[in-house]
């Protein structure tokens, strides 16, 4: 397979723009006509050659989250890329920094000289250090990055990284930082081994961002922009799995619940306002305009409900689903003020209520912690026995549903081949008004292995919750108001 020799924007910058921002659509990211139309005029004005200027320009025009700007710069570099094809080396003429591999006299990639090289690099944070490095990221990706694949020549970020020790580059440039040791001042000393140590961690993390980025070039102009764009380039916070997400994509789901919890509570209280009115009874109108001719002109509203419903938690906060439960509980906690009552119960073979730790305006990371260290969750091995916590769930606290209660369950429905004991969740669910069970695995896996999510499903309607977008669209049509 050929590089391709076609024009980059062949409908012209117009056109190269919508096709960018449909991009940007196609990965979640909300783009209206009026973002779309600024991002229009971002472009008459900025030099289109200077790509830092223009990315920042469209980023501004475009964004409306902080947390979906590493898919808009990952798109970005793909609809607007550095170079095409593989990057000139102004080393070689004598007119740029030094980016060459570094090799042992017989000819041999030198890793332990590579390495020492990234960390000076990456510890200079001038314009030409920068350009340096990406020069020798380049020069990684073309030589250590290449490979032979069944549908032709290819580029992989972890073939130019093999070999290559992450702590190495960190010591070494952590060396590079602090210089020689001094007793002098030991305040001053652990402050500046602090900064510095930050610094460089997030300093190793750009280099594997880079080596991403142009893997991703590389690859685009062999496959195809658009099919590179559908498997390379990361998902905005809202869409990633909870059960596969990263320390990185947990932070950024942390800083993307907040603002969802807000807006949901605001949906949540508008429509609670809206019902206070009641509905209109459409029998009881018709049959009143008989008085006047058939008009309705005196309109009958249904009896408004009373007050705000109850809210009962049910969660599975073993290991395995311990990330969605702990995002779930977020989204919960900040809707507490559109119930009555929310009672939290927490479960992995058994169960126990943890209502107290969730307490307003209590830390919720803390109140995961006491959770798991302080509740009764553990009978037997510390693995999931769904039967017998909803039996200790049914025996202990089933005075906590009422009529006016909503019961929600969190969990994957893996049960290790135990009990189900469904004569426990008919019990619960009778008791209830309406229960729901949010399942964070692909509905194509229920009923596969040892989960017992089909049979649970029977009796309580179970939807698939993979992450926040999905969670946050399945909690604010199924809470009641």
């Amino acid at each position: 397979m050929t590089t391709s020799t076609g024009p980059l924007a062949p409908h012209g910058i117009p056109g190269h723009l919508v096709g960018f921002i449909g991009a940007l659509r196609g990965k979640g990211i909300s783009v209206g006509p009026s973002e779309t139309v600024d991002a229009g005029r971002v472009l008459e004005v900025l030099d289109l050659l200077d790509r830092d200027v223009l990315r920042e320009g469209l980023a501004s025009a475009l964004l409306r989250k902080p947390v979906h700007r590493d898919t808009f710069d990952a798109l970005f570099d793909l609809w607007f890329p550095a170079a095409i094809g593989a990057r000139h080396s102004l080393a070689a003429d004598g007119e740029g920094p030094e980016a060459e591999l570094p090799r042992t006299p017989d000819g041999e990639l030198d890793l332990e000289g590579l390495e020492a090289l990234l960390a000076e690099l990456l510890s200079d944070d001038t314009p030409e250090g920068r350009e340096a490095l990406e020069q020798l990221i380049a020069e990684m990706v073309d030589q250590l990055g290449r490979y032979e694949s069944m549908s032709g020549e290819s580029f992989s970020a972890y073939q130019a990284l093999r070999g290559l020790s992450g702590d190495n580059i960190l010591e070494k440039m952590l060396s590079g930082m602090l210089g020689p040791k001094s007793d002098e001042d030991e305040h001053r000393a652990v402050h500046e081994n602090e900064v510095a140590l930050r610094t460089a961690i997030e300093r190793l993390g750009r280099l594997r961002r880079m080596v991403d980025g142009e893997t991703r070039r590389r690859s685009a102009e062999r496959l195809g922009r658009d099919r590179v764009a559908n498997y390379g380039v990361p998902k905005i916070a809202e869409q990633v799995d909870f059960l596969r997400a990263s320390d990185a994509d947990l932070q950024k789901l942390r800083k993307t619940m907040v603002p969802l919890a807000r807006a949901l509570a605001t949906r949540l209280a508008a429509r609670r306002r809206r019902s206070r009115s009641g509905a209109i009874d459409l029998r009881r109108t018709l049959r009143k305009s008989m008085g006047t001719g058939g008009v309705p002109i005196d309109l009958v509203m249904r009896k408004p409900r009373a007050a705000r419903p109850e809210l009962v938690v049910l969660c599975d906060v073993s290991g395995s689903v311990a990330g969605f439960s702990h995002f779930t509980l977020q989204l919960v906690h900040a809707l507490r003020e559109q119930f009555s009552r929310v009672r939290i119960f927490a479960f992995i073979d058994s169960t126990d209520e943890v209502t107290e730790f969730f307490s307003a305006g209590a830390d919720l990371g803390v109140a995961m912690s006491r959770m798991v260290r302080e509740a009764e969750l553990i009978t037997y091995d510390g693995h999931s026995d769904y039967g017998h916590a909803l039996g200790v769930f049914a025996e202990r606290y089933a005075h906590s549903l009422t009529r006016r209660s909503s019961l929600l369950i969190l969990g994957d429905g893996r049960n290790n081949y135990r009990a189900v004991n469904t004569d426990a969740l008919e019990r619960m669910r009778d008791a209830a008004r309406q229960s729901h069970w949010l399942n964070p695995e692909p509905a194509s896996q229920w009923g596969t292995g040892d989960s017992a999510a089909m049979t649970y499903g029977t009796i309580v309607p179970m939807y698939e919750c993979r992450n926040a977008e999905q969670l946050t669209e399945v909690i604010s049509r199924l809470l009641p108001i």
